[in-house]
């Protein structure tokens, strides 16, 4: 008979099963530090020793790390997304800069439209508390700012969207933005006009996930990308022109 005798789960096992799916579902980010063994034990309502025996296997699997007198932290398995090579390939070349932009376009296009859909109440409150932060540093004029809290609003939508294959490459790319490995943000928030035209179309993006318009929200990230690699290319060409221009003004100083 194709029976087979059911046998209790050990408690560390099920430890590991919820820290693995807050893993999974990006509750628990890289680098994120653990409570403490007594708290973590008491939160999840077994012992110790049941506890260690978890995290022991969730550091095998290279889930977790441990740092000297520091605690237990997410591994960051971002990391192995990308091989060091690719990356300074990626920085070096104008090409990956416009392939990540048609990237983003494609992928958050249809995280929003998912997000709209099938984002919670809560998820969607998530996104337009960001927009607003985003607004209030908008009015105090800080690049900065405006420039993490535009990759977290971002990933906000891109967490509602309920996709975790998508979420944990996007979490990926957007470290590397923020290393600067495709183009420095903060560069754009500098701009006036810019700037002002970026929170317009962060606005249109929020305005249309609230509403659960699926296909406005895929338009706004769409018109939004594509101003973004406007920009860069304005960019670029400016920077073109200046090193020319500077050259130039060399040269006539030597005669």
């Amino acid at each position: 008979m194709p029976f087979q005798r059911i046998e209790a789960e050990k408690l560390s096992h099920s430890v590991v099963r919820q820290i693995e799916q807050l893993i999974l579902r990006g509750i628990l980010r890289p680098g994120e530090r653990l409570p403490s063994e007594r708290e973590l034990s008491e939160r999840l309502g077994v012992s110790r020793p049941s506890l260690r025996e978890a995290v022991a296997e969730l550091q095998n699997r290279g889930l977790l790390a441990t740092r000297a007198g520091a605690g237990i932290y997410v591994a960051n398995v971002l990391g192995s997304a990308f091989s060091d090579a690719l990356i300074r390939l990626f920085s070096a070349h104008d090409e990956a800069v416009f392939d990540y932009v048609s990237f983003r376009r494609d992928l958050e296009g249809l995280a929003a439209s998912r997000a709209a859909i099938h984002g919670s109440d809560t998820d969607l409150k998530v996104i337009d508390t960001i927009y607003h932060k985003m607004e209030a540093a908008h009015s105090k004029r800080n690049p900065s700012d405006e420039a993490e809290l535009d990759a977290e609003f971002h990933l906000a939508i891109i967490e509602a969207s309920h996709n975790v294959i998508m979420l944990h490459m996007m979490r990926s790319m957007f470290d590397l933005l923020r290393e600067g490995v495709f183009y420095n943000r903060q560069v754009m928030f500098k701009q006036r006009t810019t700037r002002d035209a970026l929170l317009d179309q962060h606005r249109a993006i929020n305005d249309a996930i609230q509403a659960r318009d699926a296909e406005a929200a895929r338009d706004a990230i769409t018109a939004h990308m594509d101003y973004v690699e406007e920009d860069l290319s304005n960019q670029q060409k400016a920077d073109r022109n200046e090193e020319i221009a500077r050259r130039r003004y060399e040269h006539e100083q030597a005669r």
